[in-house]
């Protein structure tokens, strides 16, 4: 039997959902607390979070045997995105939800949860976009046959002018007006539709600039769209550190170009058909525009790009950084910015003169970061395979 490496990518995450069926965030079946964990040291109550030994004071929060890909802080509810379906839980009072292919979603495997209007967003592997009214207790799912580019979904983004733009495996949907009702409304932009403007149609991160600008992070490189017209730029114009830099510091080999025919064509078009291990500069993982207009990237083994409009800077293990592999940035409330790494958290100080990193060691549940939300009483939330740290804002 043939499988795509989508096909293959949905049945991954089937048997990791049914492996991992039995936990709810944290908790075996029958079970009736959140456990609260540190670092060696057990457990660590709510109101007394700081360690003996001067560490930051992380609470952990187990979610199985998944990574936790996506974080949502929405007033006191936090909404935690895993490989296992999506998980509510309430600050006030520790009440914990989950959600499945069982009680609305079409797939377990989550990448991203964020906020359309009212609605809480969930982009899943392969089986849509689905919108929950956690009033109502309602789902509704959106897919292919209702316009969706692809039926895997990695971000949305709510414009200003109140479109809706959704990055797909197959392209980026624009919905124009934010009316998902209606058919005539959706619009979908891949490579061949833009004459390769959008440069590649694994579509990874989605972002709106001060000026209404959108950014789009592809596999292929950087796309920007304003005024119906696109513009990117790829490793030749300056995104990701050139291989000769970083391949004595990528200490891992599970390389995309191995496991699929689409990575493996970008590989060749990139000259890199020859390279074995995790790089590629154009694979932006991640990405952030920031208060000021400049655009993060985060690439797959070619470090963090910075990119102003017109010039490009990238950092790597070499300037500071703990890996080279950024799978999330993150601009927080105050305006600080952080970036998740495969070794560490980041906090991204003075525009990338200096990278301030966390890890277990300090208290974190895992040194693999893929997701951060600082709630609104100041508490930061990173997200990490099996788990989620919580630093009070007291810390």
């Amino acid at each position: 039997m043939n499988l795509s490496y989508k096909g293959i990518a949905v049945l991954i995450v089937a048997v990791v959902a049914l492996v991992a069926g039995v936990y709810i965030f944290g908790l075996k079946k029958g079970e009736s607390s959140l456990q609260t964990t540190a670092p060696s040291t057990g457990v660590i109550p709510a109101e007394h979070p700081a360690m003996p030994d001067g560490s930051k004071g992380f609470t952990h929060f187990r979610v199985g045997n998944r990574n936790v890909k996506s974080i949502l802080a929405d007033g006191p509810v936090m909404w935690f995105g895993t490989s296992g379906g999506i998980v509510r839980y309430d600050t006030n009072n520790s009440e914990h939800t989950q959600y499945s292919n069982k009680t609305g979603l079409l797939s377990n495997g989550v990448f991203y949860v964020g906020k359309l209007g009212e609605k809480i967003a969930v982009g899943t592997y392969g089986g849509g976009l689905s919108l929950f009214d956690d009033k109502a207790k309602e789902w509704e799912n959106y897919n292919v046959p209702q316009g969706l580019a692809d039926a895997f979904v990695y971000e949305t983004l709510e414009a200003a002018n109140g479109d809706v733009w959704i990055a797909t495996w197959s392209g980026a949907n624009r919905i124009r007006g934010g009316d998902l009702g209606d058919s005539s409304k959706w619009d979908t932009f891949t490579v061949e539709n833009t004459d390769g403007g959008l440069p590649n149609d694994w579509v990874y991160g989605l972002a709106e600039d001060k000026n209404g600008v959108i950014w789009l992070g592809t596999e292929g490189g950087l796309a920007r769209f304003e005024a119906g017209k696109w513009e990117n730029w790829a490793h030749d114009d300056g995104l990701g550190a050139p291989y000769e830099l970083v391949k004595a510091d990528i200490r891992f080999d599970n390389d995309p170009g191995g496991a699929s025919s689409h990575h493996a064509r970008q590989k060749v078009e990139q000259g890199l058909e020859n390279v074995n291990i995790a790089y590629n500069p154009n694979y932006i993982i991640s990405m952030e525009v920031d208060k000021n207009g400049v655009v993060w990237c985060g690439t797959w083994g070619g470090g963090l790009a910075r990119f102003d409009g017109k010039t490009w800077t990238n950092f790597t293990m070499k300037d500071g950084l703990p890996s080279n592999h950024i799978f999330m940035i993150r601009e927080d409330i105050k305006g600080q910015l952080w970036a998740g790494t495969s070794d560490g958290l980041v906090e991204i100080v003075d525009n990338g003169k200096t990278f301030k990193v966390t890890t277990t060691s300090d208290g974190l549940f895992s040194d693999n970061v893929f997701s951060m939300a600082d709630a609104e009483n100041g508490d930061v939330w990173v997200g990490s395979f099996g788990g989620v740290a919580r630093l009070l804002a007291s810390q």
